[in-house]
């Protein structure tokens, strides 16, 4: 089972650089309400990490890939839930940081995250491999995915420290206004590719 969680570590450390709405979303954190505010909206991320890796062995997240409908549902509601969070992050870039708001941050990072189908994709795809013949699927898809989340983890409070270095300059409210509505098109392009791909 250690040579097969190492090899997953690899592919999920892949997975967790490569830009995606999950980085996107702990950056507007990070921007909005400070490396706390990035943190918790990582937790949030994590935690849709783990119920996908869950979902994966109990064949949840089998159906979701398998199915069409089931796809296009979840793929569709992704979209739009990007779209807008795109939206209100353009319409609040350069607001003062919500230090406050540390339970919504958290729902945004986990409904997120449960919304995106290619977490679920990728999860059905490549988890199985590295399950060992004759191991308790749960257990090893649990501490797979726990190996995920922790990657997770470390990735968002590298992007929550380096937001901190950079309070000095985010403080001018024309810096965070710029950056807010640069992590806003992201958002939004995600949600975009997100409702117009095909399978």
């Amino acid at each position: 089972m250690l040579s097969a969680a190492l090899a997953f570590a690899a592919v999920a450390a892949l997975l967790t650089i490569t830009p995606g709405a999950d980085t996107a979303l702990v950056l507007r954190a990070a921007v909005g309400g400070g490396p706390r505010a990035a943190m918790v909206a990582g937790a949030g991320v994590c935690l849709g990490v783990l119920v996908w890796g869950a979902a994966t062995a109990v064949g949840l997240a089998a159906l979701v890939a398998a199915s069409p409908t089931a796809y296009d549902a979840l793929r569709l509601a992704g979209a739009a839930y990007l779209l807008w969070l795109g939206i209100r992050t353009w319409r609040d870039a350069g607001a003062l940081p919500e230090a406050s708001a540390g339970g919504a941050w958290f729902r945004t990072g986990l409904v997120t995250n449960l919304l995106n189908p290619k977490v679920a994709v990728f999860y059905v795809s490549f988890l199985p491999q590295f399950v060992p013949d004759g191991t308790p699927v749960l257990p090893a898809s649990l501490l797979l995915a726990g190996i995920h989340a922790v990657e997770g983890l470390l990735w968002f409070a590298l992007i929550a420290t380096t937001t901190q270095r950079l309070k000095v300059v985010l403080a001018h409210e024309r810096v965070r206004r710029v950056v807010g509505r640069v992590t806003a098109t992201v958002l939004v392009g995600f949600g975009l590719r997100l409702a117009l791909e095909s399978r």
